[in-house]
């Protein structure tokens, strides 16, 4: 019969391509994951790891397995933060991915928020773009994914619970004050995430001209010191501008056009109450901003 730690012992020996680095990470001793590999491949009666030199790889079964490990061992930890959450919000760890420029600016604000209203729940954070936070979300590896998405986006995936926290409008950023799109369709363009070019495209075509984006970078910090050397213009979104601003830079908010921020979370309502204290304290973001 499949256990925890078996499955634990793959999860890692996967994210690694190493036994020696999941051994490390479990705190297990070589022999020890290895014997757990070879219990793991007895029981399902599949070749779960290959040797490829000195080093090693998934099967496609033990890709398939790895896959619903790492699903089944964030769910369980997710079970293990809603028990402790039911008792009163006193103790737990509640968990939240979303992108570096809400980590800037809703998120500590929520943190505080959430910190004097619950004590005992402990947040943990990790950067990452919608996509990615939502995977994560879908895998249990996180409780909550604040992520943003414009209004004519194609709808996110079953199961996928969305709550609107707030809008965030959209700027175009140059060397000129008081700019505007129809200035620059003939300018250079720095793009940025994927979904950010397809709404940029779709803003300016409606401006009618396709933007020539010559250079890309997803770091605000990067793009708004490009602007300033006259390399290109962009957009920006509210929410990094007050993360990053240069002083050298033009800033002229474009009229409806703006990113929706959500906080999601993932399968049947209700929410555990450590999450609907989360979501709760990100929506207070935009209550008083």
């Amino acid at each position: 019969m499949l256990n925890l730690v078996h499955l634990k012992v793959l999860a890692a020996v996967a994210r690694h391509g190493s036994v020696t680095e999941a051994a490390r990470e479990l705190h297990y001793s070589q022999p020890s994951v290895s014997h757990h590999l070879s219990r793991l491949e007895a029981i399902t009666g599949v070749r779960l790891i290959q040797r490829v030199g000195r080093g090693i790889r998934l099967t496609p079964e033990g890709q398939l397995l790895a896959s619903r490990a790492t699903e089944i061992i964030g769910r369980v930890d997710a079970a293990t933060n809603e028990l402790a959450a039911q008792v009163g919000l006193q103790t737990g760890r509640i968990r939240l991915a979303a992108n570096a420029s809400a980590l800037s600016t809703i998120v500590p604000k929520a943190a505080t928020t959430l910190a004097q209203a619950h004590p005992g729940l402990e947040l943990s954070l990790i950067d990452r773009h919608p996509v990615e936070a939502l995977q994560l979300l879908r895998h249990g590896e996180v409780d909550v994914a604040l992520i943003f998405r414009y209004a004519d986006a194609p709808v996110e995936d079953a199961g996928f619970r969305l709550v609107h926290v707030g809008n965030d409008p959209v700027y175009l950023v140059s060397q000129r004050p008081d700019d505007s799109l129809a200035n620059h369709r003939d300018s250079p363009w720095i793009g940025g995430c994927e979904r950010c070019q397809d709404q940029l495209t779709i803003v300016c075509r409606q401006e009618g001209f396709t933007p020539r984006i010559a250079s890309f970078s997803d770091d605000m910090v990067v793009l708004q010191a490009l602007v300033a050397a006259g390399i290109g213009v962009t957009t920006l979104p509210g929410l990094a501008l007050q993360a990053h601003r240069r002083p050298d830079i033009h800033t002229t908010e474009i009229p409806d056009y703006h990113r929706e921020i959500h906080a999601v979370t993932y399968g049947d309502p209700p929410d555990p109450p450590a999450t609907i204290a989360l979501v709760q304290a990100l929506r207070s973001y935009f209550v008083t901003v």
